[in-house]
Formats: C-alpha cells, sequence, structure tokens
C-alpha cells in the first residue's frame, strides 16, 4: 500500500506538494485516472482519483474518506533528551513514529551534553516513518524545551486520566522505581488516555529534575535490568505501551 500526503485537503481535492508530487508522478509513474491513497497528517486516509498528475503540484479527487486510520487507543508523549550523535536520536524517532507516538519533546537537560537540536531533519523522518508504518497521523516534533520548564508546564494539568512517567538511573529510597510494565497493567484502560514519558541523556536526569517530577506527579520507573542508551531506553518505553495496548 503507497501513501502519499497531502498538504492541503480542500472540498473533495487533495493537493500534493512538490517532494510528494514527483515521488508519485517521476518515481511511481502515476498518471491521471489512477487511483491512490493519501494522508492528511492529522488521522485520516483519502481513497482518491489523481485529477492532475504535475510532478510539481499533483492533484486528486476524493473517493472516500476514512477517518482513525492506523491509530492507537492512547495519546503519548515522549520527553526525550537528544544524543550528542544526532543519527541516535533520529533512529528513535523513526522507530517510535512506526510503533506508535503522537507527540516527541526534545528535553534539555542538566546533564544533556547536545544544548541545541533543530528539528526540521526529525519532521521529515516522522513523516516518511507514518507512510511506512500506515498511519495517517503524524507525530508532533516540538521545539527543544528544558527538562525542568516541560515539568513545570505540565504541572497544573494532572487528572485521572492522565499518567506520567519519568525513567532514570539512580535510587531513591524515599521513591522507589518500578517497572514500567507493572505501572502500566495497572492503570485502566481509556480511549485517549494521556501518557507522557520522559527519558533523560547520557548523563541522566539530575536529581533536582527527578525531585521536581515527582513533585509534579510523575512516577520514577525502570525499563529492566540492562543498562540503555537513551535512544534503545525511549523505544522500549515507546514499545511497553504499545504492547500494554494490545492487552485492552
Amino acid at each position: 500500500m503507497e501513501l502519499f500526503y497531502a498538504y492541503e485537503v480542500s472540498g473533495r481535492y487533495c493537493r500534493l506538494d512538490a517532494e510528494e508530487s514527483g515521488h508519485c508522478v517521476r518515481v511511481l509513474r502515476h498518471r491521471s485516472g489512477d487511483e491512490i491513497d493519501i494522508i492528511d497528517g492529522v488521522g485520516t486516509l483519502y481513497h482518491c482519483r489523481l485529477t492532475l498528475d504535475s510532478p510539481k503540484g499533483a492533484e486528486a479527487e476524493i473517493l472516500e474518506a476514512q477517518e482513525g486510520f492506523g491509530s492507537h487507543p492512547y495519546h503519548l508523549t515522549v520527553g526525550c533528551c537528544p544524543t550528542k550523535n544526532n543519527e541516535r536520536f533520529e533512529w528513535f524517532v523513526e522507530k517510535a513514529t512506526e510503533l506508535g507516538v503522537d507527540r516527541i519533546v526534545p528535553l534539555i537537560g542538566d546533564h544533556s551534553e547536545r544544548k541545541v537540536y533543530k528539528t526540521e531533519r526529525a519532521s521529515r523522518i516522522a513523516l516518511s516513518a507514518t507512510k511506512q508504518s500506515l498511519k495517517a497521523r503524524i507525530p508532533e516534533i516540538a521545539e527543544p524545551v528544558s527538562v525542568k520548564d516541560f515539568i513545570k508546564s505540565c504541572h497544573s494539568e494532572r487528572s485521572e486520566e492522565s499518567l506520567r512517567l519519568i525513567a532514570y538511573c539512580f535510587e531513591d529510597e524515599e521513591a522507589p522505581r518500578r517497572s514500567i510494565m507493572e505501572v502500566l497493567k495497572e492503570m485502566p484502560g481509556r480511549p485517549g488516555q494521556n501518557i507522557t514519558v520522559l527519558i533523560g541523556p547520557e548523563g541522566d536526569f539530575s536529581p533536582e529534575e527527578a525531585r521536581l517530577a515527582l513533585e509534579s506527579g510523575y512516577i520514577p520507573i525502570h525499563l529492566g535490568p540492562s543498562r540503555l542508551r537513551t535512544e534503545t531506553a525511549a523505544v522500549t518505553a515507546v514499545e511497553a505501551v504499545y504492547l500494554w495496548s494490545l492487552t485492552l
């Protein structure tokens, strides 16, 4: 199944940008009259008939719309500190998108080696992974924010529909870490449940960041006995939520 992304959906028509049009017309050699499938990036799949086969701006008439295509029964935000090696973080973005994530927030922590992160390339990777994994919603790649500011911004949003988790490596006798699967299994599954997971940098979260998270309602978790790289830990957390959802 080939999927294309429409930058504009208006009335009965979808319009592709130059890159998507070139792939559709030049590479895959689709012509006017061919039926193709297009996503809008926010959850809907359109089965269409190509009406303009321009490689610079193709257009297609909508024949049928399917909302919630490739969706999952939760809303997952992963706040993750970008790695020193950009390719490792981009690998996480790709794999998290394939599994199912709604928002990725690059976090700048007290111990982060990378203090600046540009999101343009990650957004393109997320789009490609969305189409490859047969989904219609492209995850948001937020602008970078400090760990402490992100936690503070969420402080007033506590509700029974939200689950907040923070993974770090050190032990705290007052707040012992629990397995992510154990915590997830205790949560009643509800459609649209909001889940947030924080993953620290190579140097881990600082004690001050962890304390602020716990004061804001985050549950301390671990991802098993192995010591994982940042990007591996982030993908493991996304996969844990994905597998948990299959049991609902």
